[in-house]
């Protein structure tokens, strides 16, 4: 069974402009996606403001029965977030070497407009690399 359920990248405006599914369970139709990362956009913002803590940058981590959301938000407001196993760990690290990634082949691409939808083939490919990795990593755990 795969730790990681789905990626998503949310841009700062709350468009959803990547999304991967990695396991069979729980797949979402494009509606349902684009619902996902709207809301999830939503309740990080609140989140900030309700936030007792100053200088709060909203919520990182979202432990439910059967799934946890890890989020990772980029000074841009770029937000990158992983459904995975409840209880997975180095959720941390995986996402901000996919923000590395989505800045040397997606930031760097001069056919890339900002705020657009991800269409770069050598950041899927090194995405599903790092992935796999990191199953791997896990499985040997």
């Amino acid at each position: 069974m795969a730790a990681i359920y789905s990626l998503y990248i949310i841009n700062k405006s709350g468009g959803l402009i990547f999304h991967k599914d990695y396991g069979s369970a729980g797949r979402m139709d494009t509606n349902d996606s684009l619902r996902l990362a709207s809301l999830w956009h939503s309740m990080h913002a609140i989140s900030q403001q309700l936030s007792p803590t100053l200088g709060c940058s909203g919520i990182e981590l979202l432990e439910a029965d059967t799934f946890d959301l890890h989020c990772f938000q980029s000074l841009t407001g770029t937000k990158f977030f992983v459904v995975c196993e409840p209880g997975t760990q180095h959720m941390e690290g995986l996402l901000k070497f996919i923000y590395e990634l989505y800045t040397d082949y997606v930031l760097k691409n001069p056919f890339y407009e900002m705020e657009m939808p991800i269409r770069c083939e050598l950041f899927d490919i090194n995405l599903s690399q790092a992935v796999q990795k990191d199953r791997v990593a896990l499985l040997g755990r």
